[in-house]
């Protein structure tokens, strides 16, 4: 059955698209830690991240690098933070959350309620950064 993620890259559930190419996919979290959290996967169906092949997991990575750099200008933070998780979606997947302070990626503090307006803009505003 496809994940959720599966279903973001094929159109069936709309996102806020940071960056895309044949390989991977970032998208805005619509339930961030912090305004700009954005989520980078690979378009390949692979739920751990360790079970990904070399070459695309390295790929995953140089994708993100770009990705959190876009971030890391469009939104006032001090660094871009980057976790894998794995338990939310059997999808693998990248966080990238702009910090102030090491508190702003603990998963466990509520999610932000964010309007479609204010993640249509700042969508904008991190692609205006690529």
């Amino acid at each position: 059955m496809a994940t959720i993620f599966t279903k973001i890259i094929s159109g069936e559930i709309p996102s806020y698209k940071i960056a895309e190419d044949e390989n991977y996919l970032a998208f805005l979290d619509i339930s961030p830690l912090a305004i700009g959290h954005t989520l980078v996967i690979p378009k390949k169906e692979i739920d751990y991240i360790f079970n990904i092949d070399d070459s695309l997991l390295a790929g995953l990575h140089v994708f993100s690098k770009k990705v959190a750099k876009a971030v890391e200008k469009a939104i006032p933070c001090k660094r871009i933070g980057v976790a894998v998780i794995g338990l939310e979606v059997p999808h693998a997947h990248i966080h990238l959350i702009p910090l102030q302070t090491v508190q702003d990626i603990n998963f466990s503090h509520p999610k932000m309620v964010v309007s479609k307006e204010v993640l249509e803009e700042t969508a904008a505003k991190i692609r205006a950064q690529l």
